[in-house]
């Protein structure tokens, strides 16, 4: 591990991400329209109907309904638990789970205020779950908010003054939910402290509605010193030119780890970017910083340091960054190394081009691997080369780009060439369909191919049958000479069959020794058993399907099953 890695490693171990998802409605307007009145009608005045909340459509309360229970609510708040009037209101206007659930207590649907006025009297509610609800939480959110030993809102006084210090501040209440869920400690703090940490925002020069903003879409800064975090962040951001109204532009209500992004920015500086170097990619590179808080450009560091860049070669990736968001550069930049391994690349050479080109690999959005190699009909090792000697051509490969074949290479001319002329040797007839399918399916250059001929012939086969065998089986040459010779000596000296046997059942060499082996330990227990004929051709044990092999030899006998799972265990785990 070197020096870079130390130094990082225990930023990227921070790296911790938390979703919060609020879907808070904003209480529409009433809307009034007035008409004009002629002198033969009576003045007519026409009233927009007010919006119902999602929430409210979501309980469905007849409006008339909900009206009086808002009413019957509010007063008992108010007048009965002493709430203060603008708390009781809003708890009794936008809490409608709340009301919805308490309309089904009352059976009296003539007169609900009434109704649910006595109801009240003698069942006291607990008032933290409209509090809560009108604070923009849902039930599910805030039931494990709910105190197990408390009912009633005045005895946790603590919770209202703190409530009221955010109330009081600007916060929209409808806002304050978030804030107790993703920071609850802030309505425990001391009398005073809460009201000086929202003042102690205008200090680095921030005003009330920026201070609102901010705290509602981050309320975490309200806990512990994350705000003198903030305070940092914003002063080196300044120092490198970039205003508050651009870190305002990027928050958009996600929660910020304002600790890791003061980690990024000194990391950048130890890297080697001046404050103003900073500034400028910061606001030309969309996201660098608040993409998960800075945790992307930390992979895109870690990424690069594992290829051993050093702190020079990162500055210069970082300072040659193209106009696109963070996110995609890394992405680009994973699914090119990915390419590169799909296409069998080795390992140092992938490293040399990252190291070389990592603004062109992040830059790139490329095919997939099997496409391209369809498209440019070429195999891996050819590409290989191509990529090796110029990374340029990775540019040709993205997508959207009309992407044309390779032109053929010399070295495959030469071996076409090399393999028509052992065809021909062979007693192919030129440009015939037999030589076109050989081509086409024969792997190898032609010199190998003649190795395996040659290997045939050596071991004791007609030179003529060995080639009148190829018309039909071209694919046998598709092996190395060595898999060859063992195929043979362990038909000859394992099994003890002839070499004439190749001449009825050529395609043997096509099969693997596992499944021969398999095969014929299996045929071998079973003719001892007395349940096949001990004449059958080696051709009908191996050729047949698995499928075929265990109907009709294996599954007849009582422990056929048992038996062949044993041989298959031991035979594939050798």
């Amino acid at each position: 591990m070197n020096h870079l890695q130390k130094l990082i490693t225990p930023l990227i171990l921070k790296w911790v991400s938390l979703d919060y998802v609020f879907n808070n409605s904003r209480p529409s307007k009433t809307i009034l329209w007035a008409s004009g009145s002629f002198h033969i009608a009576q003045k007519v005045r026409f009233y927009a109907t007010k919006k119902k909340s999602k929430l409210e459509q979501e309980c469905n309360i007849p409006r008339a309904v909900r009206k009086e229970a808002q009413a019957a609510l509010l007063e008992y708040l108010h007048s009965t638990r002493n709430l203060q009037f603008m708390d009781a209101e809003y708890m009794s206007k936008n809490s409608p789970f709340f009301l919805s659930k308490l309309l089904e207590r009352v059976d009296n649907e003539t007169d609900i205020r009434r109704s649910l006025t006595r109801f009240l009297r003698y069942h006291p509610i607990n008032e933290f779950e409209p509090f809560f609800e009108s604070m923009g939480l849902k039930p599910c959110q805030y039931l494990s908010f709910l105190p197990r030993d408390l009912m009633f809102l005045n005895d946790d006084q603590g919770l209202l003054d703190s409530y009221h210090v955010l109330c009081n501040y600007g916060i929209s209440r409808n806002k304050i939910g978030r804030i107790f869920a993703e920071a609850p400690e802030v309505f425990r703090y001391d009398p005073g402290v809460l009201d000086l940490k929202l003042r102690s925002f205008q200090g680095v020069g921030l005003d009330q509605s920026n201070v609102v903003k901010l705290v509602s879409a981050s309320p975490h800064l309200l806990i512990g010193n994350v705000h003198k975090e903030f305070f940092e962040v914003v002063e080196k951001l300044k120092t490198a030119g970039v205003e508050y109204s651009w870190i305002e532009a990027q928050l958009k209500g996600n929660s910020i780890d304002w600790g890791q992004l003061l980690d990024l920015m000194c990391l950048l500086n130890w890297l080697g970017l001046t404050d103003e170097q900073l500034g400028k990619l910061i606001c030309q590179v969309p996201h660098l910083l608040f993409d998960c808080s800075g945790r992307t450009t930390f992979l895109l560091i870690g990424f690069l340091s594992k290829f051993g860049f050093e702190k020079p070669e990162l500055l210069d990736v970082f300072l040659h960054l193209p106009q696109i968001p963070i996110k995609t550069f890394v992405f680009n930049m994973r699914q090119c190394y990915q390419f590169l391994i799909e296409i069998e690349m080795p390992v140092v050479e992938i490293g040399s081009i990252v190291h070389s080109y990592p603004t062109l690999l992040g830059s790139c959005v490329l095919k997939k691997a099997t496409s391209l190699l369809t498209i440019l009909n070429t195999g891996k090792k050819r590409l290989c080369s191509v990529i090796k000697e110029n990374p340029e051509f990775l540019r040709n490969l993205v997508r959207g780009a009309k992407v044309e074949k390779l032109p053929i290479a010399e070295e495959e001319v030469r071996s076409k060439m090399m393999k028509m002329k052992f065809l021909l040797d062979l007693g192919f007839a030129e440009n015939s369909s037999e030589m076109e399918k050989a081509l086409k399916v024969f792997r190898g250059k032609g010199v190998e191919l003649q190795e395996r001929f040659d290997c045939l012939v050596n071991a004791g086969l007609d030179r003529k049958h060995v080639a009148s065998v190829l018309k039909i089986y071209p694919q046998i040459l598709n092996q190395r000479k060595e898999v060859l010779e063992a195929k043979i000596d362990f038909l000859v000296n394992k099994l003890g069959y002839p070499l004439s046997a190749l001449v009825s059942f050529p395609s043997y060499l096509n099969y693997t020794i596992p499944r021969i082996r398999l095969r014929l330990s299996m045929y071998n227990w079973l003719r001892d058993q007395g349940m096949v004929d001990a004449r059958l051709a080696l051709s009908t044990i191996i050729a047949s399907s698995e499928k075929l092999f265990m109907k009709a030899y294996v599954n007849p006998h009582p422990k056929g099953l048992e038996v062949w799972q044993d041989l298959k265990r031991e035979i594939y785990t050798d």
